[in-house]
């Protein structure tokens, strides 16, 4: 398996970069899978600059309904005519994030709700015998502080993310769990994720949300310390994160997971070794 990011905040790559995330998964069976879109255009015109083909995705999965990861949307439709893209049905209801002018409206193009090509999701769907996604994570252990900022359906109301899904890919003797932005929070996902599986994932990719925490340093410190601990009670998977996760929280996580965790920035690639 061969996962390419086509969007994500940072590049070492020189590819232009923007807030968001997608990224473009090449099977061992030669599928291809597309887990999140960007803002727009951006993952496309990555995608011909690393000579991947948008008209080759197969399956497209979209994490959850902030712009920022279905944003490309109306994009992909455009340019891929084949694949089924498979949202959770109240990813289109109206998102708002709060900033110092106000509220914001973050959702998604609510009039592309009614494309026939989308697949809408609930608790679990089994798209294939490899590929399963899941939502409805509960659990409070480290959930993300920066939510409280998070609003929807209405503007009064905090957002519950279950509009939030998760993908699945089982190859070989490996399982390797995709979450967008683990708003439900990246331990809760695993532990539901290992009580359907029976087993640990061995492989994460996964942003989660340690950007805007509105905490000060030490707290922030002591939040990651904490998360770090969690995470810790699966030695076996190998944690490789981007995006919400941001800079600093991701180093601060290197120095306490050392070799566990690694960065995946716009242009990159890892490979998971499926035997």
């Amino acid at each position: 398996m061969t996962i390419t990011s086509l969007v994500e905040n940072t590049s070492i790559s020189g590819l232009p970069v923007e807030h968001g995330l997608s990224l473009f998964i090449q099977l061992d069976d030669g599928r291809n899978v597309l887990f999140d879109m960007g803002q727009g255009t951006l993952f496309a015109a990555n995608a011909e600059r690393l000579g991947l083909r948008i008209q080759d995705v197969d399956v497209a999965v979209i994490s959850h309904g902030h712009y920022d990861h279905g944003g490309g949307l109306r994009t992909f439709l455009t340019l891929n005519d084949k694949a089924p893209v498979y949202i959770h049905r109240e990813a289109f209801a109206p998102h708002y994030s709060l900033h110092e002018d106000g509220l914001r409206y973050i959702g998604l193009e609510r009039e592309l709700n009614a494309d026939e090509r989308l697949v809408r999701c609930d608790q679990r769907m089994e798209i294939d015998h490899s590929l399963w996604l899941f939502s409805g994570v509960t659990g409070t252990c480290c959930r993300p502080l920066g939510n409280r900022l998070l609003f929807g359906p209405r503007p009064e109301v905090a957002d519950t993310f279950s509009h939030e899904q998760n993908l699945l890919i089982r190859a070989g003797h490996q399982t390797v769990l995709f979450a967008g932005c683990a708003h439900c929070g990246i331990v809760s996902i695993m532990d539901h994720a290992t009580a359907w599986l029976g087993t640990p994932p061995t492989h994460v990719l996964a942003g989660m949300h340690l950007v805007n925490s509105g905490l000060n340093e030490a707290d922030e410190s002591a939040f990651i310390a904490s998360l770090a601990h969690e995470l810790s009670r699966y030695p076996d998977t190998q944690f490789i994160t981007m995006h919400c996760t941001g800079s600093e929280g991701y180093e601060q996580l290197k120095g306490l997971m050392g070799n566990r965790i690694s960065y995946l920035s716009c242009g990159s690639q890892c490979q998971i070794t499926c035997d």
